[in-house]
This record gives C-alpha cells, structure tokens and sequence, in this order.
C-alpha cells in the first residue's frame, strides 16, 4: 500500500520539495525510505505529485516527477457545519471521517445548547491532515467559524440542510434534488439539538429542514451518516 506524504504549498519550489519534519521522519525512520525511492506528496490545494527521494539527511527532499490535479476530489463542494460537543474526542472523530467522506469545508458554529469550552482548532486540523492522506484526498479542507445565526448570510452559495428530528422532508430527497451547480451544506446540532428559534430563523433564511431517519442519533453519529448518504449520491451522478 502506498503511502501518502503532506507537504504545504510553501514547500514546494520548481521541481523540488522539502518534507516538513514530521512527514520526513514518518518516511526515513519509520519507512525507511532512502534515496531513489518513490514516494506521493499532496500539496493540500489539489495537486498530487508523484516524487523521487533526493536526500535524507537533517531535512527528506524530493524532485516532482509528475503532477496531477484534483485526484479523489469533488467537483462540487460538500460542507459540514457543527456545533462543538461536550467530549472534544467527539467532534474530533466526526471531523475526521467527514474528511474521509468528502467534506470540502468545516464550520464550527457557535450555538445556544452548545457545551461551555474552547475548541482545540489544531488539534482538528491535525486530524484533518491525517483524513486527506488516509482517503486518498488532495485538498484539505478549511475550517471556518461562525454563529449559526449568520450561517446563510456568511455563505449564501451553499444549499443548507438542517437536520432536525422534526422535520418532514427526508434528508435523502433534498440531497437528489439539490442544485449540482452549488455546495451543499449539511447541519448538526449539539447534543441537546437545535432550539425553536435556531430553527426557525434558519427556515426563514432559505435554509432546508431535513430528517435523517426514524432514530435519534447522537452528533458525531449523525454527521458520519449525512456525510455517507452524500458521497453515495454523488458517486451515482
């Protein structure tokens, strides 16, 4: 199995690129990996570089044999807006496999059942790195912040879907018949959910209330669903 390296933009000059040190300690002293070997280094930003090792000394360096663009990549964007959990492991373990499903953009939303506390956003991003290179992915996703009252007017291209236990519409439907030309965004709440209000100002805003299914999931378990049943749709057209 190959393995993915990660290296910045930055990184990269010409034909050449520097590993950053956790990346070049991961390839010369775990892997092994010495000079002539072949190795594949994502830049974040779509680019997917096939590379040859050039030095393993203090720093790992490799010349870029080809480039690709894009690769595993959606053509259309797919955000996760969510709000912080009592249990930072949790958050933390949705972000991950949303990456791994596809999610282009992240947005931490600030609301009113939301736990007391502050989110490790490098921690997140940690996760988000290691994401893209398990999946095979090429552009790490951004992380936004936001209050969900601002949600629609912050990104008024993306197509909001709010899940919500009281909703009438399946989530399902208002995926299949979401315009293809725009992000869609996908809503969780906090553990104790939305409130009236949230909900209802969303609404008013053009954002789409939408049920996931007959059971009440917890956050994290309802953000790797959505995100599922969005990558399955996506892999049919």
């Amino acid at each position: 199995m190959t393995t993915t390296f990660y290296a910045p933009p930055s990184a990269f000059s010409g034909d050449r690129v520097t590993l950053p040190d956790d990346e070049a300690r991961h390839a010369v002293k775990v892997l092994r990996m010495t000079t002539g070997d072949a190795l594949t280094v994502v830049d974040g930003v779509g680019g997917w570089h096939e590379c040859e090792l050039t030095e393993t000394g203090k720093s790992a360096h490799a010349r870029v044999v080809t480039t690709k663009r894009d690769v595993n990549e959606r053509e259309v964007g797919l955000w996760l807006a969510m709000s912080p959990l009592s249990k930072r492991d949790r958050l933390e373990f949705a972000v991950e496999k949303a990456v791994e499903l596809g999610v282009t953009d992240i947005v931490l939303i600030q609301t009113a059942r939301m736990p007391p506390g502050r989110v490790r956003v490098d921690r997140i991003e940690s996760r988000l790195v290691a994401a893209m290179k398990q999946s095979l992915r090429c552009r790490l996703p951004t992380i936004h912040e936001c209050a969900i009252s601002d949600l629609p007017t912050a990104y008024p291209d993306v197509q909001w879907l709010l899940l919500h236990e009281g909703a009438e519409e399946s989530l399902a439907d208002l995926l299949a018949g979401s315009d293809s030309a725009h992000p869609v965004g996908l809503v969780i709440g906090p553990e104790g959910g939305f409130n009236d209000a949230e909900v209802s100002r969303l609404s008013k805003e053009g954002a789409r209330v939408a049920l996931l299914g007959p059971r009440r999931l917890r956050a994290e378990t309802a953000a790797i669903a959505a995100c599922s049943l969005a990558m399955a749709l996506h892999t049919q057209t």
